[in-house]
């Protein structure tokens, strides 16, 4: 499978950055960015996502995800890399993490999607996405979403995930409603989306060893977790836990902060993963 990627020349390390549901590779520009005179980085385009179209069998499941950027990882031929996720590229991330720790040298995870079943409208960019794919009534709301201008699209997005709305750059909602446009051609844009939520709730209604509680658990790789205290899609009354289960982690909790830590507060989280990388170096984390 081709994976479209955007790369951010810099450092000696190398960094791999995972983005969540109806994400894209762009949602990292700004920490690469801040990060890139230690590290390099590439940010992939999940498969259905961006401008990586999926192939035909793909099945759109976070270990298929997982074994994606598993993939994509071996190919750098870097050695192990410092490994970022945010929401459902957190919970692919824990996954690679888990299941190839040879690939994998520090893990920071921003509002992980953890198993999160509560019922709530506020998690949706538009509430009418609940009742998209109920039958008879369905093909009329999917209609009507898909009216609805790139612009507009985008704004949705980020009222949903960042605290302050107001904080995201005018130039960056230009590039979001360029890449929406460009994805409204895409056939297979919308069922990737459809799919991969559905693939989320399957891991999420998982018992036993396939739940990603007990997955956390198994993860060796030093690990910080970053969660925004308002968070409206996974809430941070799951922070605790996340930090908690996983072995080598600490939990950095940011005020005034969506669901995106990364795209609303680069500075401090570069800063964050700047200290544990020091941490890790000096035996000290």
């Amino acid at each position: 499978m081709k994976l479209h990627i955007r790369r951010t020349p810099g450092g000696p390390e190398t960094a791999v950055y995972v983005h969540g549901l109806g994400g894209s590779s762009t949602n990292w520009t700004d920490l690469a960015a801040l990060l890139a005179p230690q590290a390099g980085g590439t940010s992939v385009d999940l498969p259905g996502f961006g401008y990586s179209e999926p192939a035909d069998d793909f099945d759109f499941s976070l270990d298929a995800h997982a074994e994606i950027v598993a993939s994509h990882i071996e190919s750098l031929e870097a050695g192990p890399v410092h490994l970022f996720g945010n929401s459902m590229g957190g919970a692919v991330a824990l996954l690679v993490a888990a299941r190839r720790p040879e690939l994998v040298k520090t893990l920071t995870l921003i509002s992980p999607a953890m198993p999160d079943l509560r019922p709530s409208m506020k998690r949706l960019s538009d509430p009418r996405m609940a009742f998209a794919y109920l039958p008879l009534i369905g093909p009329a709301v999917r209609r009507r979403l898909a009216a609805l201008g790139p612009r507009e699209r985008a704004m949705q997005v980020i009222k949903l995930c960042f605290a302050d709305p107001g904080r995201f750059a005018e130039s960056r909602l230009d590039e979001l409603e360029e890449e929406h446009s460009a994805r409204a051609g895409f056939a297979w844009a919308a069922p990737a989306l459809a799919r991969s939520t559905f693939g989320i709730f399957r891991t999420w209604s998982a018992r036993g060893p396939a739940s990603l509680w007990a997955v956390a658990p198994t993860v060796d790789a030093p690990t910080l977790v970053v969660w925004g205290q308002h968070d409206r899609v996974i809430s941070v009354r799951r922070a605790e836990r996340t930090a908690r289960l996983l072995p080598h982690a600490r939990l950095l909790v940011l005020p005034r902060t969506g669901h995106v830590a990364q795209m609303e507060r680069p500075n401090v989280v570069a800063k964050a993963v700047l200290g544990m990388w020091e941490s890790v170096e000096s035996g000290t984390w």
